[in-house]
């Protein structure tokens, strides 16, 4: 392709981006004058033919095209994107809710292929594998030192193909191959559900918000309403948010109809919306406790918001990460798509939840939210609210808990082993190997405890990943450590729901949570209901 052809091709991209943003879906006749939009998309291409004649060395056409929508979207907000075709199904998959491959969550560690856990229902549960299995080969070919991306090719593939694996088990003398056939993959949303030792309570643990989320939070519900919950903690924490329709599908689970669950506002009307309580599905209106961090966004803040707003139940925790912007994906014709922002999020009470961020550059922003000093202890007082029973909420960005605790602490050696995945490989070694010890689950969670030799154990596998030993953070953190080993067995001896099940007896929040029950009764019954059906 010559000079002038290749202006023109970038010119005519370029033309098709900001036509797809400004007229395609979004249709505003006075968004930009033509003199306008003709000078500016002449001053781009005068830039971009001097880089193409000029430049040292041939310049990377795709690479700068990228950079100059990138460059276009980072004026705008932190969240409007563009998505390379590369990176699209991965992201799309997340949200869908499913893929097609062999259902394993995993890890590369210590450059071996690990499996941390089978998917329920998938096949490679179907086949026997169990967390802390080792994939050495993949069709024969050494998978030693593999990459991630390595990973996805091999192992993902169209339903009904197969792929054989050689296993190695720890506990187990000897290597076995193993045929799987793949399969459409679930991706859960819910990651536990289940009741809690004093019998009264339940938990759901929520990671993301998907296609498929309304209808695990609806299973979850009645599972646990079928085991005697009366109160119920549902955990936020960490999720980074999802589909809208999604959120407001899952506060409707909790609200009796006909109360703003949520509302947008953006230039273009057709953007605008308000969605209201139903009762399709409400359930009993028990007390509820939210637990929120800083890592909870977007949809996560739309359910907690409503929550609080309409006097529903308490929020605990820390101050949540402040997305309110909503992003609309265009496809685009090179494969990939854009995701514009065109409206923010509102709570029932009028907050608006994005964090402002028009003097701060990109870092800073994803940075701050995460500072316990700056922001988890200051709501802006400035900014205050009414729920419905009147009670005062602050604004300013994000939902600030109605009870606020800081988030726990462990010390630089711990977090370090938690990244290196010390505690996942002792789980596997000590599990594989004492596999015969431990059949019954509640006598497990009763009876196991951490002693000298699975101390020591855990000293060699820190001593293998070249960590250097601390003893004043082993002495500070032990609980936790201990907690974190004991949950990782439970893991490979089981699934991750029974990680969750043991972990979450030291989780201060939750019990936290549980002692707040009695006031998330209380703030329930500040004003009357709608009658529900």
């Amino acid at each position: 392709m010559n000079k002038s052809k290749s202006i023109k091709f970038v010119l005519l991209l370029t033309t098709i981006i900001l036509i797809a943003v400004v007229f395609n879906k979004f249709e505003s006749r006075d968004a930009y004058s033509s003199d306008s939009l003709r000078e500016q998309l002449e001053r781009f291409n005068e830039v971009f033919s001097f880089i193409n004649r000029y430049y040292v060395e041939t310049p990377d056409r795709e690479k700068i095209i990228t950079g100059a929508i990138n460059g276009m979207l980072s004026e705008l907000d932190p969240h409007s994107a563009y998505i390379p075709p590369a990176s699209l199904q991965r992201m799309t998959e997340e949200f869908q809710g499913e893929f097609e491959g062999i259902g394993i969550e995993f890890v590369v560690l210590n450059k071996i292929l690990t499996v941390v856990s089978p998917i329920v229902g998938g096949p490679s549960e179907a086949v026997g594998l169990l967390p802390g299995d080792q994939i050495i080969r993949i069709e024969g070919e050494s998978a030693y030192d593999i990459k991630e991306e390595q990973v996805q090719k091999k192992l993902r593939g169209k339903k009904g193909t197969q792929v054989t694996v050689t296993i190695n088990r720890p506990g187990q003398s000897e290597q076995f191959d193993v045929t799987i056939t793949r399969d459409k993959i679930p991706i859960y949303s819910v990651m536990a559900s289940f009741m809690l030792d004093d019998g009264n309570t339940g938990y759901i643990y929520l990671g993301r918000f998907a296609r498929t989320t309304s209808q695990e939070v609806e299973e979850a519900l009645n599972k646990l309403q079928g085991q005697g919950m009366q109160q119920l903690i549902f955990d936020l924490r960490g999720n980074s948010g999802g589909y809208l329709d999604q959120a407001f599908a899952v506060a409707d689970k909790f609200i009796p109809g006909g109360y703003k669950i949520v509302y947008t506002k953006g230039r273009l009307d057709n953007v605008s919306e308000e969605f209201f309580s139903t009762d399709r599905n409400t359930h009993p209106l028990y007390p509820m406790v939210v637990l929120i961090n800083h890592g909870s966004a977007s949809a996560s803040e739309i359910v907690s918001g409503a929550i609080q707003d309409l006097d529903r139940g308490l929020v605990l925790g820390q101050t949540s990460f402040g997305k309110g912007l909503v992003q609309q994906q265009i496809p685009l014709r090179d494969g990939g798509a854009l995701r514009l922002t065109v409206s923010r999020y509102y709570t029932p009470s009028g907050r608006l939840i994005q964090r402002p961020y028009e003097d701060e550059n990109l870092l800073d922003y994803y940075s701050e939210a995460y500072d316990d000093t700056a922001f988890v202890h200051k709501p802006d007082t400035t900014q205050q609210y009414l729920t419905l029973a009147g009670r005062t909420v602050f604004g300013g960005g994000g939902i600030t808990p109605d009870s606020i605790l800081a988030s726990e602490k462990i010390t630089r050696f711990t977090y370090l082993l938690r990244m290196k995945r010390v505690f996942f490989e002792f789980g596997s070694t000590w599990g594989g190997e004492h596999r015969d010890d431990y059949l019954d689950f509640e006598a497990f969670k009763r009876d196991f405890v951490v002693d000298s030799r699975m101390v020591e154990n855990l000293r060699e596998i820190i001593a293998k990943q070249e960590i250097e030993f601390s003893q004043e953070a082993y002495e500070k953190d032990a609980d936790y450590i201990h907690l974190e080993m004991k949950a990782e067995v439970a893991r490979h001896l089981w699934d991750s729901e029974h990680y969750y099940v043991i972990r979450i007896k030291g989780d201060s929040e939750v019990e936290h949570a549980i002692s707040l029950m009695a006031d998330a009764e209380r703030i329930k019954n500040l004003h009357a209901w709608n009658a529900m059906r």
